[in-house]
Parts: C-alpha cells; structure tokens; sequence
C-alpha cells in the first residue's frame, strides 16, 4: 500500500482495526479512501442495480471493479494521447482507404497488433507530400498507446531542436528523456530539410541508442538512396543510421493522390457552386416582371 493511501485511511479512522461501515456513504469513503474514486462515484447506482436486478454478490463486486478498470483505462488513454504529443483526430477508423486504394488495409491492421513494437523494429513509412503518412504513423500510435505502450510523437525540427537544447547531457541522463526512452518515437516528415553535420550526429545518437531497445517510425517523402543527401552529404554516417534502422524493419510505401489537393479541390467545387448559385438568384432578381394580359371589353 502506497504512503499516501494509508495516510488517507488512518485519517479516515480505516486503520489499524476497520470495524463494518454501516451504510452507503461510509463504504464510498472507503473506496475512495484506497484510491477507487470511479468505484465510489458510482456505488449508489451500482447499488441500485444490484437490487433491481437481484444481482448476486460476486456480480455486484465483479460490477464494480469492472467500473473502476474500465473508467481508469480511459483516463490513461487519454493522459498518454496529451503526453504523447500525437496529433488528435488521426485514426485508422478515419483513414480513407478507398481514396488509397494503394494502402493494404490488411498490412494496417496487422502492424496496429503493435508485434513490430513489441519487438523494437523501425516502421518507415515513404511516399510524396500529402498522402496520408501522418495519418497513418499517428492513428498506428494511437493503437500502441490503446495496447498499453508509451508513444512519443515529433516532427523532425522539433526533435532536432530538443535534441540540441540537451546536446552536452551525457547520456546516463538523456535516456530517460521522452525521445529515448518511450517505447514508440514517431518522427515525422523526415527529408523535407538537409540537416548540418551538428544535427545529423545528434540524429545518430538518438537512433544508435534506440537500436534494440525502442521501436522507432519514421514518416519521408525521399527515398533510401536519397538519405545521404539528407544526412549532411555524409555517406558514412547515413551508413550507419541506415544500418541500423532497417536491420529490423518494415517499409511502407504509400502513392497516390493528394489528400490535401482533394480537399483543396472539394473546396474550389463547393465556392463554384455557392457563386453559381448566387448569381441565379441575383439574375432572378433582375429578371423584368412578366406582361400582365390586357382585359378583353
């Protein structure tokens, strides 16, 4: 029992010798008291379902407890999507595969089983500019939080950013940094800038102690062959981080067409279509009235 849970309990007069709580709200200060806040908001109604159903005791019990597992799921879900700077709204659910018909639906649901995290691998996902690889490397670390794994979420310059901030920490110190130590770091638009000699070496760093400790993925609109170029036009140490990276890994290239330019294109048809539909009024409203038929003596 944690310090302050039995602090709590001798303040509630729960300890050293409990006697029985003799009504409702004595048992919700018990469960809140060891730290079962959820069981304890919902007891009365659990109480009353009880009765109405004529539950047994386990089923009560399992009921409860259930309540509590269940409500304490969702607020960790919800404290790693926060801490996990992962962007919100981004979902294999939402994922539009028709209009990526490239995209083997299968080969998504099988990586959102996490195996590839739970075996520390690299997930490099390549493909031009606005075809869905964000969308696709955050819903698969929405899954890993949703799996029970600890995710961490950066584009490329404010990785590089961060790791020059703590360029001089040794890293006895720098592993317990989120980049370092959570169990997915996903890196996202990697090639849209040449990174100097500085930032390619921080680079290597990072993915030199990740390698067989933490699963890493990796968002790019260039090819592997272009990484050197990428790298400082250092074609050792692209080497190196290559080697590394896809010496256990999966490769996912996504083409196809734009998602921004469909949506850039949705909108110009619904602005045409609004004009159109102004101008029709506005010529109906200019339109000269209709004769009126002369009556006949």
């Amino acid at each position: 029992m944690r310090i302050h849970q039995t602090r709590r309990l001798l303040a509630e007069g729960l300890l050293p010798c409990p006697g029985p709580a003799t009504d409702v709200e004595a048992l919700r200060k018990r469960l809140a008291a060891m730290d079962w806040e959820f069981a304890a908001e919902a007891l009365a109604d659990q109480l009353s379902e009880a009765a109405k159903e004529a539950w047994s005791p386990m089923a009560f019990l399992d009921a409860l407890i259930r309540h509590e597992l269940e409500r304490r799921e969702e607020r960790r879900i919800r404290l790693a999507l926060k801490i996990s700077g992962l962007p919100s709204g981004q979902t294999i659910s939402n994922f539009d595969f028709a209009f990526q018909p490239g995209v083997e639906r299968s080969r998504i649901e099988t990586l959102a089983t996490c195996g590839w995290i739970r075996e520390q691998y690299t997930l490099l996902i390549q493909g031009p500019p606005g075809v869905g690889k964000t969308h696709l490397a955050a819903a698969l670390g929405v899954k890993a939080i949703e799996t029970g794994f600890s995710v961490c979420f950066y584009r490329l310059d404010d990785l590089l950013h961060t790791m020059k901030k703590q360029g001089e920490v040794p890293m006895e110190r720098l592993k317990y940094k989120k980049y370092m130590a959570s169990n997915l770091l996903i890196v996202d638009e990697m090639g849209f800038q040449k990174l100097t000699r500085e930032e390619a070496n921080l680079f290597f760093r990072m993915v030199n102690y990740r390698y067989r400790r933490g699963a890493i993925c990796l968002t790019t609109n260039k090819s592997i062959q272009e990484w050197p170029e990428i790298l400082a036009d250092d074609e050792v140490l692209a080497t190196a981080i290559l080697d590394r990276l896809l010496h256990a890994s999966h490769v996912l290239n996504v083409r196809g067409r734009s998602y921004r330019l469909k949506e850039l294109d949705e909108t110009l048809r619904a602005q045409c279509a609004v004009k159109k539909k102004r101008k029709e009024n506005e010529d109906a409203d200019e339109a000269p009235p209709a004769a009126q038929p002369v009556p006949v003596s």
